[in-house]
């Protein structure tokens, strides 16, 4: 299934840990005129009604996984993969494969210069994504981090630090990194590094358009 041919496409993976501010710099360079195509988007979209990743979820799980809509009961099956590891894999198997397809079409049919995938589990599923170009990885400070996410989502230091280190490591992130941008300051600071990159990513795609 991942068998889509990218060509002549330069493209950036964008990842980063919980609460490190990756949708205010897909944003930034939005503002640029970049598209970016979202992983969270693509895990929806193949598994909508109608579409053969959720007759596969229904053929391997049951239709208890469906509500009444026929749409998937994303509570229910977030509960049956908690209880059976083995599960969790499975419903993997179905949606990664299907979500690499989905964001190698939209890069294919993408006409900027160059263009960004927002990735949240790219280090997870590294070399999955080997075959994009670049890989900018946003960092920031632990102890912001922390800060941020208790104060996004409203919930106790220890609540927060386990959703971090659910996720792969800072260092595991930093390890395929290409490119690195600090957000640890203010919107101001994050604005100005992702102009640098702008032009940085901008001057790679044409240097890689004329090979």
């Amino acid at each position: 299934m991942d068998a889509v041919r990218v060509a002549d496409r330069f493209v950036v993976a964008v990842s980063g840990g919980v609460a490190s501010g990756k949708t205010a710099v897909t944003d930034a360079f939005g503002r640029r005129g970049v598209a970016c195509y979202d992983a969270d988007v693509a895990a929806r979209a193949v598994v909508a009604p109608g579409e053969d990743g959720l007759a596969e979820i229904v053929a391997r799980f049951g239709r208890d996984m469906l509500q009444a809509d026929g749409s998937l009961d994303r509570a229910a099956m977030r509960r049956h993969i908690f209880a059976e590891p083995a599960a969790r894999a499975a419903l993997e198997a179905i949606v990664h494969p299907r979500v690499r397809r989905w964001l190698r079409e939209r890069v294919a049919a993408d006409r900027g210069s160059y263009c960004l995938l927002a990735i949240p589990l790219l280090a997870e599923t590294w070399p999955a994504y080997a075959w994009v170009d670049r890989v900018l990885i946003v960092d920031v400070d632990p102890a912001v981090q922390l800060a941020r996410l208790q104060q996004r989502d409203a919930i106790e230091r220890e609540l927060a630090l386990k959703m971090i280190a659910a996720q792969a490591s800072r260092e595991q992130r930093l390890a395929i990194a290409s490119d690195v941008i600090d957000n640890s300051g203010t919107l101001q600071q994050l604005d100005a590094a992702v102009e640098v990159l702008h032009r940085r990513f901008l001057e790679l795609a044409q240097q890689s358009a004329r090979r």
